[in-house]
């Protein structure tokens, strides 16, 4: 897997995907001790809604940040939009109401919504090969899963130093970075076969992705993603802080967990996939998230939560790591950018139906209605799957 480093332009951009997360890993158990301190118990639906704001962003603006993308230089887009998200975090210390928190995650998640199609969309184009490929959409899935593990843990220790709002401080440290690994490296920018209209390449790639069947599949196991990850990034805080009466640092450790048990699985992906299905990987990824809600109904203690969470984490890579493989093999090079946004907006628009259930139905049914209501969508979700993506693609 870690052969792929070898290539100067791949590593450089992984190292900058690495310390870009850190930093955003920081931000996120910032973000949650913010809504903590702002709104007590309540914070689930302070969070689920700050959430569903960054999934509006993500919705709206990837398709049209897609479309222009395709014309303009990839590294100066990528650099002007880590600055934009540096200087965001920026401002977050100095957040005293709510109302500021929303606004703020709706410029940074604008920013982001632009950045990370278009990075994803690159890596096809430095790594032509689908092995290579496959080993670099595992490290991702690992430089992803930094974020629910390394950066909690690294956060639980400087909270025994440090006010949870200088954690920000490494947002913008890892934004900055990021831009200057990017700078360092010259990035392929293959041209569309024809020009076509702004309409025409804003709605392409939702048009090429809801023609594809296995497409379609994806986008039902997508949601199913989002049900489990919803419980998880929301509820944390409200179950191991207000539920189990625990610590900062206890939350942190929740997180860190459910980052565990992605990174083991996409540690062992590259040579799973080599003997198994994509599809067969993510249905049995997702069968594991389903049945992970419906026993979280009766999670009894922080002892058992921490092994639910993990187990949660095997799930979630193992159902989501493989779907740029398929977004690969279904466009040609000149339309991969916009295929790849068109997931962007259509996987977070999973997400935001789910991250305001879980914030809203938390703070008014409880935990337990929850989490049986979010295994259903999944359960739902995974036969429309079945359904949508024939076994025999």
């Amino acid at each position: 897997m870690l052969q792929i480093l070898q290539d100067r332009t791949y590593r450089h951009l992984f190292l900058a995907q690495i310390i870009a997360l850190i930093g955003t890993g920081l931000a996120t158990v910032a973000l949650g001790l913010l809504a903590y301190d702002l709104a007590g118990a309540d914070a689930g639906a302070v969070l689920g809604t700050a959430l569903a704001i960054k999934m509006l962003a993500y919705v709206g603006v990837a398709p049209v940040a897609g479309a222009f993308a395709e014309r303009l230089p990839r590294r100066t887009v990528l650099v002007c939009l880590d600055l934009v998200r540096a200087a965001v975090a920026a401002l977050l210390p100095f957040v005293t109401e709510v109302w500021q928190v929303y606004v703020l995650i709706f410029v940074l998640q604008s920013a982001s919504a632009g950045f990370t199609p278009t990075f994803q969309a690159t890596i096809p184009d430095v790594l032509p090969d689908e092995r290579d490929y496959t080993c670099a959409l595992s490290l991702s899935r690992l430089a992803y899963d930094l974020e629910s593990l390394v950066s909690p843990m690294l956060a639980a220790a400087l909270l025994t130093l440090i006010s949870f709002h200088d954690l920000f401080a490494g947002t913008v440290v890892g934004f900055l970075a990021s831009a200057t690994l990017v700078v360092s490296v010259t990035l392929p920018s293959p041209k569309p076969a024809e020009r076509r209209g702004i309409y025409d390449r804003t709605t392409r790639g939702l048009r090429l992705y809801l023609a594809t069947p296995r497409l379609r599949g994806l986008l039902a196991l997508s949601l199913a993603v989002a049900a489990a990850g919803s419980m998880v990034i929301v509820n944390s805080v409200v179950l191991v802080q207000a539920h189990f009466g625990l610590d900062q640092r206890a939350t942190a450790w929740a997180l860190a967990a459910f980052g565990g048990g992605s990174m083991v699985a996409a540690l062992a992906l590259p040579r799973l996939l080599e003997a198994t299905p994509d599809r067969k990987a993510m249905l049995g990824g997702c069968a594991v998230l389903v049945a992970g809600l419906f026993a979280g109904a009766v999670v009894p203690a922080y002892g058992v939560l921490l092994p639910l969470w993990f187990v949660l984490g095997l799930g979630y890579s193992l159902a989501q790591t493989p779907s740029g493989r398929l977004l690969r093999r279904s466009a040609q090079p000149e339309d991969r950018p916009s295929l790849f946004a068109a997931q962007f907006a259509l996987s977070h628009a999973c997400w935001l139906v789910t991250y305001p259930l879980a914030g809203w139905l938390g703070a008014k049914a409880g935990l337990m209605p929850t989490f049986i209501a979010l295994g259903l969508i999944a359960a739902v979700a995974v036969l429309a799957a079945m359904r949508l993506w024939s076994a025999d693609d």
